[in-house]
């Protein structure tokens, strides 16, 4: 199987320890990160996405909101900086341990930021990153 993600999500899943909008949310997103730790693919998606899915119900979801698609662009162009290529929707990625390493380096170091501006989860993000990722979910085993 393959896990569609849009590309700001790349970043959200470095930092995730479990807090989300809803119980729903969190559980949907602790299986999404248990699968991308077991090494499933990610195709990179324009929208709403996998992680998404619990809150289309909702009325009015920021999912579609014109700042999501901005922020979606700007991770995908820090993320493709940092990979050395265009990332792109139809994209597909496999994660590794090193890759991870880089991106959470690059990610503390605020090079793959530019898409968090103005995200309601700015400031937990950046306390995680500085606390060395300590108890995030998403855990790829070394090479």
């Amino acid at each position: 199987m393959t896990i569609k993600l849009r590309a700001h999500h790349l970043l959200c899943m470095l930092t995730y320890v479990g807090k989300g909008y809803s119980a729903a949310f969190t559980e949907n997103y602790d299986r999404i990160i248990a699968r991308i730790s077991a090494g499933e693919d990610i195709l990179i998606q324009e929208g709403p996405d996998d992680v998404c899915l619990p809150l289309l119900g909702d009325t009015d979801p920021h999912c579609f909101r014109d700042s999501v698609l901005e922020r979606d662009a700007k991770a995908a162009t820090d993320v493709g900086l940092l990979l050395g290529k265009t990332i792109q929707a139809g994209d597909m990625l496999t994660l590794d341990s090193e890759t991870v390493a880089r991106f959470r380096g690059a990610f503390r170091q605020g090079t793959t930021r530019a898409a968090c501006a103005g995200c309601e989860w700015f400031d937990l993000c950046s306390t995680i990153s500085k606390a060395g990722y300590a108890d995030t979910h998403l855990q790829l085993p070394s090479l």
